[in-house]
């Protein structure tokens, strides 16, 4: 049989403490937080895609490009959530993700949970760790290996900042 991964953007987004953003998705019931992400439209780059997903559940626009996945990290979705998807006519098995890197220019106040189609419930800047550590655990492995790649990019970024 063959299985369908659905191609998506993410977007990680880290302040000047070297904290990234992470969102309490309104459908998780748990402790579960995520950076923002959301499927590639036709004709849009990864890049493109991730700052699009990002303004449209967090309203946050004003950041810089640090990096982009040249290529796709693979997750696949559990059994429960393929269920449910299924039962919406929705038969991806999971997603073929491209992360990009942002440093974040805005303010606070330019941070919006209350987009026209809310995905958050509350957000936080955290570790790198705490993502890892906070993420569904059939995103776990994926989490871990772009916070290995990027962990040195953001501390980088941020000392050319001083």
């Amino acid at each position: 049989m063959n299985k369908h991964f659905r191609l998506c953007a993410g977007a990680i987004v880290f302040n000047r403490e070297g904290k990234v953003f992470l969102g309490n998705r309104i459908e998780t019931a748990n402790d579960s937080w995520q950076f923002p992400q959301g499927g590639i439209e036709e004709g849009e780059s990864p890049e493109q895609a991730a700052r699009r997903e990002l303004y449209e559940e967090t309203g946050i626009s004003l950041v810089q490009t640090v990096y982009t996945d040249r290529k796709p990290r693979r997750y696949e979705f559990s059994a429960k959530i393929k269920e449910a998807f299924r039962q919406r006519g929705i038969f991806n098995d999971g997603q073929d993700i491209y992360f990009s890197l942002f440093y974040f220019t805005g303010k606070e106040t330019d941070i919006r949970l209350d987009m026209p189609h809310p995905e958050f419930r509350a957000y936080r800047w955290d570790s790198l760790d705490f993502a890892v550590s906070h993420i569904i655990d059939f995103k776990k492995a994926v989490y871990s290996a772009v916070a290995e790649k990027i962990a040195p990019m953001i501390e980088d970024y941020i000392k050319q900042l001083s």
